[in-house]
């Protein structure tokens, strides 16, 4: 029987839009399986492609606190009524970066591919209760403008770290979650004294599987059975990461993280969702041991998005992580 094409399909499809296209097998292999004509994959999508459009990136204002897309419309702060928004530039690139809650305790929560702070929403509530939270939007993500250049995973840490230092005061807690992960590995290697601990969440690229097919097909193995509100952010962020994915996808698998293990000098913590086909448990183990100072926890009924959707037991570790 024949339906219309669904919301959830054309989120499901955003997940894997690269440079203002969608992998047509992945549209195609969901409307399959909801028995969908191919009248309905191609107004879906037309539809996506509508969608996108309207939802360019933004272009920050340098000395603003809040974010002017270019539409006009002013965005409000995401994780917070009463967060605080900003910009940072260094090295021809800027980041966005919300700031919200008090204390000497700071947690910097760093995204993954095309995500933006907006997806930590829900851990800046948690986290907030017992320190001050800055959620980023790395450069060419969320509400930060597309740099002239894709920047390496190196070169966005070193983004990170400068703002960091210039910006941030008291107790860091670096959190990365997916490619963030990499880039808040590189910050704790590459810049000792920055940060004071470390959180890897669902720590990519798994070695055994640097090849984009692979890791496409484990991300679809994940949404199969995601939560709505999931897919949703997803859909919304990824939107607002392109164009240039491809290329940004490039750079997060041109990374190799376990150069950097051995140079990491703080405490950290390796997090899984026992549920996540995109970061195996070997793989984490790998990476947890080698960290010197570091340990694995997972966390149960959980995928690739453990940061994203309910993340209070997420946080429940990193404060108990942080007490101990």
């Amino acid at each position: 029987m024949a339906c219309a094409i669904s919301a959830t399909a054309l989120s499901n499809a955003s997940w894997f839009a690269f440079d203002g296209f969608v992998v047509p097998a992945i549209l195609r292999t969901y409307c399959s399986a909801a028995a969908c004509t191919s009248a309905s994959v191609a107004a879906g999508s037309k539809l996506w492609s509508v969608w996108m459009l309207r939802h360019m990136p933004a272009t920050v204002r340098p000395a603003a606190r809040r974010i002017q897309t270019r539409y006009g419309r002013t965005v409000e702060p995401e994780l917070s009524d009463r967060a605080q928004v900003g910009s940072f530039s260094a090295a021809g690139s800027t980041l966005v970066a919300e700031s919200a809650g008090h204390g000497d305790t700071v947690f910097v929560l760093v995204h993954g591919i095309g995500m933006g702070r907006s997806v930590f929403a829900d851990a800046a509530h948690h986290l907030r209760r017992h320190g001050r939270v800055v959620a980023v939007d790395l450069p060419g993500y969320g509400e930060a403008p597309e740099p002239p250049r894709t920047p390496a995973i190196e070169r966005m840490a070193d983004l990170v770290a400068a703002f960091l230092v210039a910006r941030v005061s008291g107790r860091i807690v670096l959190v990365g979650h997916s490619m963030g992960s990499q880039v808040a590995l590189e910050v704790a290697a590459r810049h000792p004294g920055v940060a004071s601990c470390l959180v890897l969440a669902a720590p990519t690229v798994d070695r055994s599987a640097r090849r984009p097919f692979v890791q496409i097909l484990r991300l679809a193995r994940g949404l199969v059975h995601e939560h709505p509100k999931v897919i949703a952010a997803g859909a919304r962020e990824y939107v607002r990461a392109g164009p240039h994915l491809r290329r940004k996808f490039r750079a997060m698998m041109a990374h190799r993280p376990e150069h950097a293990w051995a140079r990491v000098g703080v405490p950290t913590l390796v997090l899984r969702g026992a549920d996540d086909p995109v970061c195996p448990e070997p793989w984490c183990r790998e990476v947890a041991a080698g960290i010197p100072d570091a340990r694995l926890e997972h966390v149960p009924d959980r995928g690739h998005e453990t940061m994203i959707r309910d993340a209070a037991p997420v946080a429940a570790r990193i404060l108990a992580f942080l007490a101990g």
